[in-house]
Formats: C-alpha cells, sequence, structure tokens
C-alpha cells in the first residue's frame, strides 16, 4: 500500500474537517505573527473554540489563549493539557505559494500554523465525540505564545497557568521533517537540549596598526578565546555525555590600519544535564579571564539559560508513543535527543509529559529535497495535519478513559 492511501485511511476519522483546517493553516501562514503579537491568531483560535461551547480564557501570558472542555461534568475525573505553538519566526520567506507571507520580514518557518491548526482540529474532534468515548475528566487546549526564544511558556505558567487550569499532564508535539509522513518520535527522558547564550566583550586600549605595542591586541585576544572556547566540550565534558558549544558571531574593528578598542563574541551552548551545563558555564568564565590575564585586555561575559532541557517523562512518553500506535503510525523510541531547544521545557518542568515528532516529511520533496525548519522556502505538510488532529485527540482519551471504581 502506498504512502499516501495509508495517510488517508488514517485520515478517514476526521476527513469532513481537514477542507476548514488546510483553509486555516494556510491563512494563518499568509499571516504569520511575531512572539507577543499573535493577536490576529489568537482571535481565531478564541472564535472557533467559543463557537464549539468551550469555555475560553485570553490573554494568558500575553496573547496566549486556553480553552476549556468538560468531560462528564466540571470537576469530573482527571485532566489533560494539550499545548500548540502560535508565533512566526523573524526572516524573509521565499517560498512560491499562494498563501506566501504577506508581512515581510516574518515567515511561519518552524510550522506552528499547523500546529495551531492541529490543535483546534482537536478541540472540534473531543466536542463531538467526547460522550460517544465515554471520556470523563478535563482538557485544556493551551496555545502558546512566543516559544521561538521569548519564552511564551515560562510566561503563562507565570500568568497562572497551571492554577488556573489544573493539569495532570501536559503533551505537545512538532512536525518532524526528517522523519517521513506517517512517523513518529519520543522517547522518556531529554528530547531537545537546554539552550544557553553567552555574550562576551574583549576590551584593549585601541591604537595604531604598526604600533601594536602600545595596546593589548583585542582581536588577538579575542581570537585565542574563540579557538580555546572550541575545545571546552571536548576536553571538560564527559565523552559519554552530549553537548555543543558554537561561536556564532565575532565583531570588531572598522579600519585597516587601527586595532580595535572592543571586539564582541556572541555564541550558544546546547546540552542535556544540568551538570553538564554547570561545568561549561564555569570553563567558559575561566577561559575567558585566563585570556584577559595573559593578552592584558579586559573580558567581560553575560551568560545566559534561556531554555532548560526538555526531559519526558517516562509514563508519559509511553502513553505518546502507544497513542500514535493505536493511530497506525509507525511509532517508535527516538534513538536520540535532539540538540535543538524548545520552550514547551518549562512546562515538562511542572508536570508530567511528553513532547512527540511527527513525521511530515514528503515522499516526494522535490529536486532540493525536504526543506528544513527555520529554511525560508519551508513549509508545513498539510497531509500532517489529521495525522496530528487524531494524535492529540487520542493522547486525551487515553487520559481520561473511564477510570475503575475503586474497592
Amino acid at each position: 500500500m502506498t504512502q499516501a492511501l495509508d495517510v488517508a485511511a488514517l485520515a478517514e476519522p476526521v476527513a469532513d474537517l481537514l477542507p476548514d483546517l488546510v483553509a486555516l493553516r494556510q491563512d494563518l501562514h499568509a499571516h504569520p505573527e511575531l512572539a507577543y503579537e499573535e493577536r490576529r491568531t489568537a482571535g481565531i483560535v478564541a472564535q472557533s473554540l467559543r463557537l464549539l461551547g468551550l469555555q475560553v480564557a485570553e490573554g494568558v501570558g500575553g496573547t496566549g489563549v486556553v480553552g476549556t472542555l468538560h468531560c462528564g461534568g466540571a470537576g469530573a475525573g482527571p485532566s489533560v493539557g494539550l499545548r500548540a505553538d502560535m508565533d512566526a519566526l523573524p526572516m524573509v520567506e521565499l517560498g512560491q505559494h499562494a498563501y506566501t507571507s504577506r508581512h515581510p520580514g516574518t515567515h511561519h518557518g518552524c510550522g506552528h500554523d499547523g500546529h495551531t491548526s492541529m490543535l483546534i482540529g482537536a478541540a472540534r474532534q473531543l466536542a463531538r465525540t467526547h460522550q460517544a468515548l465515554g471520556l470523563c475528566g478535563t482538557v485544556h487546549f493551551i496555545f502558546q505564545p512566543a516559544e521561538e526564544g521569548k519564552a511564551g511558556a515560562a510566561r503563562m505558567i507565570e500568568d497562572g497557568l497551571f492554577d488556573r487550569f489544573a493539569c495532570d499532564s501536559v503533551y505537545a508535539l512538532h512536525n518532524w521533517p526528517d522523519l517521513p509522513l506517517g512517523h513518529a518520535q519520543t522517547r522518556p527522558g531529554p528530547i531537545m537540549a537546554a539552550a544557553d547564550r553567552f555574550d562576551i566583550t574583549v576590551r584593549g586600549k585601541g591604537g595604531h596598526a604598526a604600533q601594536p605595542h602600545h595596546t593589548p591586541d583585542a582581536i588577538l585576544a579575542a581570537s585565542q578565546l574563540v579557538a580555546q572556547l572550541n575545545t571546552i566540550v571536548a576536553r571538560r565534558i564527559d565523552p559519554s555525555e552530549s553537548a555543543v558549544l558554537s561561536v556564532t558571531r565575532i565583531e570588531g574593528g572598522h579600519s585597516h590600519n587601527v586595532l580595535p578598542a572592543e571586539v564582541q563574541i556572541t555564541g550558544t551552548v546546547r546540552s542535556f544535564d544540568a551538570a553538564a551545563q554547570d561545568r561549561i558555564e564555569a570553563a567558559l568564565r575561566a577561559t575567558a579571564q585566563g585570556v584577559a590575564l595573559a593578552s592584558g585586555t579586559e573580558v567581560q561575559v553575560s551568560y545566559q539559560r534561556y531554555y532548560p532541557a526538555t526531559i519526558n517523562t517516562a509514563a508519559e512518553a509511553a502513553l505518546a508513543l502507544q497513542a500514535a500506535q493505536a493511530l497506525g503510525l509507525q511509532a517508535k523510541v527516538a534513538p536520540r535527543a535532539a540538540f535543538t531547544s524548545e520552550d514547551f521545557a518549562f512546562m515538562l518542568q511542572r508536570k508530567p509529559g511528553a513532547y512527540l515528532w511527527l513525521g511530515q516529511g514528503r515522499a516526494s520533496p522535490g529536486p532540493e529535497g525536504e526543506r528544513a525548519l527555520h529554511h525560508p522556502r519551508y513549509d508545513f505538510n498539510d497531509d500532517a495535519l489529521p495525522l496530528g488532529v487524531r494524535w492529540f485527540c487520542e493522547i486525551a482519551a487515553r487520559a481520561l478513559a473511564a477510570q475503575p471504581t475503586s474497592r
């Protein structure tokens, strides 16, 4: 059986929802909004949920929306949170679709338009089927702003997300171009890395390039520092652990015959273990001070831990895979975690839960292959919409399945 036929069969229970969901996804793609600016998107989400008769709260964590569906009566049974992110990226889209971004410099290059549409589809499906399924409990549909580096999950939590909307567990997914359509993966423990940013300023005095003996050379010191930073993971971290340190920017100087007074270095660190994270930061600071002492420069370090590692709890990761397998997806334990980061990590620090990679790789992606996340020509694969809708629904069904009466 071909991949297309398999996906069509999997989509059948929600096939009547798909035309509207595809139109919604493409509309969101054409009107992308950056972190904490998702007002149009949030308005569409809130209206869609109200039309289903759900309780709706807006402005949670800025522009976040939470819709609540009570199954079997308010307050009955367990509760589960299903989360989708809404924001786009500050980048130019180079796609050639009819629904290409109409907002210059803003692009849904990570598929959050698809995630939002999937969760709206899940709300529609569960609103009409929960009674027939005999579900007992509460589903909170969490539409989160500002995932792309602005910590919208943390802000929703600070705004009382889990105090106002009690969740026994939380689940989320992300489309994954590296996996074929119809496949899914997750794993217990770390699945996405912690993300840190460092900014280092190296200061000399500045002077004439022909008289370097009169001033500490900030460029030379910065060059030595970059070389030494790239040895930290190899020489300070246990080879059995995984971490990455990358210098991504070095900037200084404006003239061919002037030694600049200041050089800026920026980079990122990715890791999965808090102890390794501590060792890398300590080593980076010590290395910077060592270079400063040796070169006679002044070195200032700013180190920001902006996203923690995304760590699935074992039982919920197993349930996430079981839900995917129950739908007929090719669902397996992910062989390794990814070094990209995800602010759903903040929710998993507070609640048990799991994060799933849902394949969206096309069978015929074109001559240049499947576009990666954050690529200027990336586009969400609409054929994955029904798979995400059904996975969210299956998670809710399993989390809220009628519990046996205690004896």
